[in-house]
């Protein structure tokens, strides 16, 4: 399975919307939502530091290894 992105998780645990993380984050709700659904390729550091302040978690909580059975 590899990395998987629980950033829905964290965004629940806040009580924020996607919109709002948006914002706050300064990127957009496409490539925000590409970054949600697990479909990114790469994250740049400077956008998981951002969204880690936003929701104030460590890059642990949305990124997980999950290894191949």
């Amino acid at each position: 399975m590899g990395i998987v992105v629980n950033l829905d998780v964290m965004m629940a645990r806040r009580k924020m919307s996607l919109n709002e993380l948006a914002d706050r984050v300064g990127i957009t709700l496409a490539n925000l939502s590409i970054l949600k659904t697990g479909k990114a390729k790469a994250v740049r550091f400077s956008t998981l530091e951002a969204i880690c302040k936003a929701l104030d978690c460590q890059p642990g909580d949305i990124l997980e290894f999950v290894p191949e059975p």
